[in-house]
């Protein structure tokens, strides 16, 4: 019987860094997190590799690692080549040089959705929508078996899809996208001011305040008309719903349900399955070691 092999996953994020070693049926053996620290010293890069060591004194078998990022990847997955103003020195940094381990590196979204259909809510999927609601809007997406990355690493940003071309536009110049209509940053603008989290907007929908509830029904009703548009693009059979703001629970995925139930065409009595994310801050590691798993199969 040959021995387990070992597979470092890292999720590096603005806030913590997270770490797993994982075997290849996607057994937990060791998990370690600590801080990021992305400020003007740059310690996030020093912390990286502290947790790197650390879990390699426990497990010195590790023999590949995948680690995510934000950004967007190269095509030859070694490093994050764009991700302006966050992580100083990330861009351009060769990740196999800087562990001394073949290690492939990928974008934090894309990371999350391999998580999920490895082990998760889209266990086993071949045709699935992730989409991640948080500060922002992101996503990722597989077809027919393959993860969409496309010509520059872009593909799967469904929060940069216009809903509105008269709209403001978003930080990467999209007018009216979905991101300016469901993510956390534009909660304030959407609400006069009165709120400044999704988390104090949808306690005031429970708490049935008439103005929350107006504010959050356009905001599922924009999410819903985004992800109906994706669903005719894309076909998927699952949609994984990840981040905070799906800790909303009901008050999110009732009206959203609804929402679908007018807007999708739909071949038959049901319309796509729109699932939770299972894996949590997890997602990300185990996305980052099954594609480590995929790209150096015999190492």
């Amino acid at each position: 019987m040959s021995e387990a092999r070992f597979i470092l996953g890292i999720d590096l994020g603005g806030t913590h860094v997270k770490g797993l070693v994982v075997d290849e049926a996607g057994r937990v053996h060791a998990e370690d997190t600590r801080p990021t620290e992305d400020g003007a010293g740059g310690a996030w890069r020093e912390n990286v590799q502290g947790l790197v060591a650390g879990l390699r004194e426990r497990f010195p078998a590790v023999a590949v690692a995948g680690l995510c990022a934000p950004g967007l990847a190269s095509r030859d997955e070694k490093m994050i080549v764009s991700m302006p103003g966050r992580l100083k020195g990330l861009e351009g940094l060769d990740w196999s040089n800087e562990l001394r381990l073949p290690t492939v590196v990928l974008n934090d979204a894309h990371a999350a959705l391999l998580g999920e259909v490895w082990l998760g809510a889209a266990r086993g999927g071949t045709n699935v929508l992730m989409v991640t609601l948080g500060t922002g809007v992101g996503g990722a997406a597989m077809v027919d078996g393959r993860l969409l990355r496309g010509h520059l690493g872009r593909a799967g940003h469904v929060g940069h899809i216009s809903l509105n071309p008269e709209g403001t536009p978003d930080i990467v110049r999209t007018p009216g996208s979905l991101e300016e209509a469901m993510g956390d940053c534009t909660v304030g603008r959407r609400t006069d001011g009165r709120f400044t989290t999704t988390r104090e907007l949808v306690a005031a929908v429970a708490a049935g305040d008439q103005s929350a509830r107006e504010v959050w029904a356009r905001s599922v009703q924009a999410l819903g008309a985004g992800i109906t548009g994706l669903i005719n693009v894309l076909d998927p059979q699952v949609i994984v719903l990840g981040g905070g703001i799906v800790a909303a629970g009901e008050v999110l995925f009732a009206p959203l349900g609804a929402a679908l139930d007018r807007m999708e065409w739909r071949i038959g009595a049901t319309g796509v399955a729109l699932v939770p994310a299972a894996l949590g801050a997890q997602a990300g590691a185990f996305g980052a070691a099954y594609r480590a798993w995929q790209k150096f199969p015999c190492t």
